[in-house]
């Protein structure tokens, strides 16, 4: 099996490992936040993953670092509703912490990604 360039990326990689955790964590949201919360932030966990994955298979560095900075403006929503899990205390004080670094540590990644592309 090919293994394309972008599932070499420890940015794309660790992105992959938010997703699982972010799903893990939702479980245990309320079940009335199904189609809120729990939605939300699945989707923009994933979102930085796949904004990866594209970018890397677009053929110009101006359009790889645009996807780029759409992953880091997904993270930043993974933030912002981390935030809001933990106010409304459907995440421990740990669980929050926990991902909330894992975010950061992505956003400083793609930041230096996006730096590479957009010379």
């Amino acid at each position: 099996m090919r293994q394309f360039y972008f599932e070499k990326l420890e940015v794309w990689q660790e992105a992959r490992a938010l997703v699982r955790e972010v799903y893990k964590l939702t479980q245990i949201f309320p079940v009335e936040e199904r189609f809120g919360l729990t939605s939300q932030l699945r989707r923009a966990a994933s979102s930085i993953a796949a904004n990866i994955a594209e970018g890397m298979a677009r053929s110009t560095e101006k359009d790889k670092a645009r996807f780029i900075n759409q992953a880091f403006g997904s993270a930043i929503e993974v933030i912002n509703f981390l935030i809001l899990a933990s106010d409304l205390e459907f995440l421990s004080d740990q669980e929050y912490i926990q991902t909330r670094e894992r975010v950061e540590k992505i956003t400083n990644q793609l930041n230096s990604l996006y730096n590479k592309f957009n010379k």
